[in-house]
């Protein structure tokens, strides 16, 4: 087994943004998770073409909730990461289509380990320490149950934590962790009477639509004063007739 590597600690000259977590929305989460788990998976067919990328996003297994992305998402949602570093290009000698690698060990220090159990929570969203144990194992060798949670429980007190504990489902008692690069999931009632977690609404299209409210707002008053204007010229006009 690997051993794990100490975790370097925040220095005295970071700034308030390096101690942020990264924020992903959900693409960005599916499209980082993939590249994890087929590099520790697959490393034989790592870096990923865009195509190859876009089938590991939408396969059936080891994702939830299921996705249906096009290329033209995945091609965005590149930019997106590696426009935050986490995603960038490799060309390599003698291939004809450009492929794609995550940075994410670098960028947010992780170890293998830490890898493994991330990529989970990005594609699968909050899990139990046991599913994790159980699912993360063929990215990574770990000594049983607690080697995970000890794994877990140290990203959890890094600045920022990048892992949190969700309270158990109604009518069970085991927690489940999950990731901190997106907004926390909730928990949604299927028909069946089951219950599943599903990605928190991206915070952005709440912005977009708090100014698209904006927006309409500023052009009723426009149009409000454009008639108020109109009004003011037709008694204006009218004023110096009287002087005519």
């Amino acid at each position: 087994m690997e051993d794990h590597e100490q975790q370097t600690a925040p220095s005295e000259n970071d700034t308030p943004e390096d101690n942020q977590v990264v924020a992903l929305n959900f693409e960005e989460s599916r499209v980082l998770g993939s590249l994890i788990e087929k590099e520790l998976t697959t490393p034989e067919y790592y870096p990923l073409t865009l195509n190859s990328l876009v089938s590991a996003c939408n396969q059936k297994n080891n994702r939830l909730p299921k996705s249906n992305l096009d290329e033209s998402e995945v091609s965005k949602t590149i930019e997106d990461l590696r426009l935050k570093r986490l995603v960038y290009r490799v060309d390599l000698v003698g291939s004809r289509v450009p492929k794609f690698q995550h940075n994410a060990e670098k960028e947010l220090d992780l170890i293998k380990a830490e890898l493994a159990l991330i990529a989970e929570l990005l594609n699968r969203g909050p899990q139990t320490s046991g599913e994790l144990n159980s699912r993360a194992s063929r990215m990574f060798e770990f000594d049983g149950l607690e080697d995970v949670e000890d794994t877990l429980e140290d990203m959890m007190d890094r600045t920022p934590s990048f892992v949190g504990i969700m309270d158990p489902r109604p009518g069970q008692k085991e927690k489940r962790w999950f990731h901190k690069f997106g907004p926390p999931p909730t928990l949604e009632n299927l028909d069946d009477g089951s219950s599943v977690y599903v990605p928190a609404p991206d915070q952005r299209l709440d912005k977009v639509e708090e100014i698209i409210g904006e927006f309409k707002d500023l052009k009723e008053e426009v149009e409000a004063l454009r008639y108020q204007l109109r009004e003011l010229s037709d008694e204006y006009r009218n004023f110096r007739k009287q002087f005519e």
